[in-house]
Formats: C-alpha cells, sequence, structure tokens
C-alpha cells in the first residue's frame, strides 16, 4: 500500500465525520448509531444516504445546498472518500457525514424506517450480473427495509443500459416513477434535481452524452421481481470519479 493512501486512513481515522467499522466488530458488538442517527446530527431532520460516494462530492453538495436534511455518503473505499470527508470537516459541515461500508451491509448500520431518501449516483451499469445492480430487486428490497414508508430513491446515470433496466423493473413491479428523464439538462424539469455536476458528470457531457435521472418510491409490499427483457448493452467505458464542478456553489476548495 502506498505512503499517500495510508496517511489518507490515519487521517481518516481522525476524522470525526467518518465511521469506520471492521466486520467482526459490528458482529461482536453491532453499531452504536443504528436508529440514533440523530444523535449524532443534534436533530431530526431527514436522514438521505448516497451510495458508492467515491470522493464525496455529491454528498458534500446536497449537504451545502440542503441544511435542512443530513446526508451519509456510503463507500468500501476509504481513500477516496478521505477527500469528501476532509471538506465536511474543513467547512464545517454538521449535516454531513460518511460511512465506510459495503452497501450490503446497510441493515447492519441503519434501523427500519431510518431513512428517508437514497441517492444512487452514476454506479456501474453491471450489465453482466444483476444482482450486483444498485437499482436490482436484491437492493431495492435492502433499500425497503432502512426507507422510511414513502421514501424516495434517485438515481443519477450516463448509462442508457441501467437507465433501460431501471424503468423496466419499475414496470414489471408495477411502479410509476415521479420522474423519469432521458436527458436532464435539455429537461424543463431540471430544476426538481439539484443542480450539482460532479467532474465525472461533466466528462460525459462535454462528450455530448445525456444524464438520465429517474425519481422513484418503493411500495412496502409485494416482493419485488425481475424484468424479463433483453437490454442493449451499453458500448462505451466509464471515467474514474473525480473532483466535483459547480462553482456557482463551490465557494470553498480543497488542496490535496
Amino acid at each position: 500500500m502506498g505512503k499517500n493512501k495510508l496517511r489518507k486512513f490515519a487521517e481518516m481515522d481522525r476524522l470525526e465525520c467518518v465511521f469506520q467499522y471492521p466486520f467482526s466488530v459490528l458482529r461482536a458488538e453491532g453499531f452504536p448509531l443504528k436508529g440514533r442517527w440523530h444523535e449524532y446530527f443534534k436533530n431530526d431532520n431527514p436522514i438521505v444516504l448516497e451510495l458508492g460516494c467515491g470522493k464525496g462530492e455529491y454528498t458534500v453538495g446536497l449537504a451545502r445546498t440542503t441544511p435542512e436534511k443530513n446526508f451519509i455518503g456510503i463507500d468500501i473505499k476509504g481513500a477516496r472518500m478521505w477527500s469528501g470527508a476532509r471538506q465536511v470537516a474543513a467547512e464545517g459541515l454538521a449535516n454531513a457525514a460518511f460511512l465506510r461500508t459495503s452497501i450490503e451491509l446497510l441493515p447492519e448500520f441503519f434501523a427500519p424506517g431510518e431513512v428517508s431518501e437514497i441517492w444512487i449516483t452514476f454506479p456501474d451499469p453491471q450489465m453482466r450480473k444483476a444482482s450486483k445492480r444498485l437499482t436490482g430487486t436484491r437492493f431495492l428490497e435492502m433499500y425497503r427495509h432502512v426507507l422510511t414508508p414513502g421514501g424516495t430513491v434517485h438515481l443519477k446515470t450516463d448509462s442508457p443500459f441501467l437507465s433501460t433496466y431501471t424503468r423496466e423493473m419499475l414496470r414489471a413491479n408495477g411502479i410509476t416513477p415521479e420522474f423519469d428523464i432521458t436527458d436532464l439538462y435539455a429537461s424543463p424539469l431540471q430544476s426538481h434535481v439539484p443542480p450539482i455536476r460532479t467532474h465525472y458528470e461533466q466528462q460525459w457531457l462535454d462528450r455530448g452524452l445525456t444524464i438520465k435521472y429517474i425519481r422513484f418510491v418503493l411500495p412496502p409490499l409485494p416482493a419485488l421481481i425481475e424484468p424479463d427483457v433483453e437490454i442493449e448493452p451499453d458500448t462505451y467505458r466509464s471515467y474514474s470519479r473525480g473532483e466535483l464542478q459547480m462553482p456557482e456553489l463551490m465557494s470553498q476548495t480543497t488542496n490535496d
């Protein structure tokens, strides 16, 4: 492991906004804030998760623009979220935190109904394995466990495959999306989506590709089913995640 990663991991251990629990400790002792996250935030505001938060640029942007909600960025890669966590600490954002864990362990960290919204921003479309797609029924059942009744799921993606899959999954389960936008920045409905663009997102826009946005509410029952459809795969490769590009909202920056 490089010295830079070791330095980041050491700093992460000192940041109060970061929670890291080894699986062995989690199983033996449980997570002390499960069902009690409002004690950490010191308010009763809604709790919103960003799954696969990467460097945390969307989590930080949401926290800045929506102070009436609490935001938790979740990712397994600690070296990535270090950047966002350091911004939160430097700016004193009391409504943002980061949790280093696998998304599959969400029920270990959040009580039923503790979460009001979930953001899924530019995930790997996982074109070969439906069980790994973050809008697949396996994960949606998990979200349904931690979401409050009427809780919202947001998907923002560059992938035609994943947006089509998600749309077909909703249709197969009789779920009508609140928004289903195939070209977000050409849509008059874009004002309903926070004005946050990551560097990763801007790269797709610079190539002339479109951003898709789907928002929906999961019903409490019945059990969800996978769509039985063939979907054309994406033909391009993904970029790695980068810095937030939001000059009108990013008055402060952090040097690496």
